[in-house]
């Protein structure tokens, strides 16, 4: 079996790929495997889907439905379900989910197992937003949880997620609106209102230049046409516009309200997302080193430059999920898309996470990374994963080193 992810840096390197129909085929694939890995879309850009030696499962044509109980303000949806698909059916029916991600095409499960995030300075990750979900664990036993059990963010470490439930708001609409050229003074000194301006805010930036490239705000308002010294935008831009790359792919901007699902993320659903032909990197620092983060990155953006198409500020509120690198407190959150050049990706890792240790950083669990952080809960999962697996079954080569400490 040879299947990639969807950057295509990684080959997966599992012996056998398995496409189950029904939640007992899983609970027989899973207890019957010495080593096994659910896969969702493919969008982490590490080992974290890999399973070598072991059964990979697909899960996306799983014969579970979707039910949308509208009294308790829940959806409960297939782990293979898209965001983007799921999206679309509770906004028809009246509803809405409180955040998205910037890409619509990846995987409720795997989005969640990650703590992928969307942004916004009052929103929580995607992983917030569930309730409670259903897990094949080791021995093909299938059991529920709640969002306070310790599973919700779970890397794939504690077992195969078939469902989960998701909390619902009402539907509502939204605006998109660009501004180019902001002051970095104007980030540094108005940072906390420029992030509360709307309903999500993303500053996007190649560390090097005068000035931030672009302001993206998501919002119910009109800013006007001057935003802290940025310029509104005459055409739509996308993230990484100063790179060249043609806006095709990207959400409606201008102005132009419309339902939250096509407004929230960056990139349209019947698009390919972002680049694609590209990597990415993401850290994560408490809100009140904000400012000092930023000057980090900017003592290196010489070094960043020739490796970005485009970097990306924003924040997301906290959460108390175990693993979520925003337990304990809202986090800014510095976003990197390189070029794919690995090795050059991977040179700069070390020397990025040494600039930002001192503000108690945490990486994305799905991006590329060099050094995982400490967690309060991290003892707690480890224990419930010994309880649930305890031959490490679903302990792949990330787990160990990252989780376990063990390689």
């Amino acid at each position: 079996m040879r299947e990639t992810n969807w950057a295509g840096n990684r080959t997966f390197t599992a012996e056998r790929l398995l496409r189950p129909r029904t939640i007992e085929q899983v609970r027989e694939a899973v207890a019957g495997a010495s080593a096994v890995k659910a896969l969702g879309s493919g969008h982490c850009f590490n080992d974290i889907a890999d399973c070598p030696g072991g059964v990979q499962l697909d899960l996306s044509a799983l014969d579970v439905g979707t039910e949308l109980d509208a009294e308790a303000a829940t959806v409960t949806v297939p782990a293979a379900a898209r965001y983007g698909d799921v999206a679309v059916q509770v906004h028809e029916a009246g509803f809405a989910l409180a955040n998205l991600a910037s890409l619509p095409h990846c995987t409720v499960a795997g989005t969640v197992a990650t703590a992928t995030h969307g942004s916004g300075r009052r929103n929580q990750s995607l992983s917030s937003a569930v309730s409670g979900l259903e897990l094949v664990t080791a021995d093909g036993g299938l059991r529920t949880y709640e969002r306070h059990d310790g599973v919700v963010v779970g890397l794939g470490a504690l077992g195969v997620v078939t469902r989960l439930t998701l909390d619902l708001v009402p539907s509502f609409e939204l605006r998109q609106d660009v501004f180019d050229g902001l002051p970095w003074e104007s980030a540094y000194e108005h940072f906390e209102e420029i992030q509360a301006a709307g309903y999500s805010v993303s500053l996007f930036t190649n560390w090097a230049r005068d000035t931030i490239d672009q302001v993206w705000i998501k919002g119910s308002g009109q800013p006007g046409a001057d935003f802290f010294g940025a310029k509104a935008a005459d055409a739509p831009r996308h993230p990484a516009h100063a790179a060249g790359i043609p806006a095709d792919n990207c959400t409606r901007q201008l102005g132009v309200p419309g339902p939250w699902h096509e407004r929230i993320p960056h990139f349209r659903l019947d698009f390919t997302p972002s680049v694609g032909n590209e990597l990415q990197t993401e850290y994560f620092v408490p809100i009140r080193h904000a400012v000092a983060a930023m000057e980090a990155m900017r003592g290196i953006g010489h070094r960043l430059a020739p490796v970005l198409l485009t970097s990306e500020i924003r924040t997301v509120a906290g959460d108390d999920l175990w693993l979520s690198p925003f337990h304990g407190g809202d986090r800014v959150a510095l976003h990197f898309t390189w070029h794919q050049d690995e090795d050059a990706v991977r040179a700069l890792l070390p020397v990025m996470e040494e600039r930002l240790a001192p503000f108690g950083v945490r990486p994305h669990w799905g991006k590329l990374f060099h050094q995982a952080a400490d967690y309060p809960k991290l003892a707690d999962f480890r224990a419930l994963a010994d309880e649930l697996d305890p031959d490490g079954k679903f302990r792949s080569p990330f787990v160990r080193r990252h989780v376990f400490g063990e390689l």
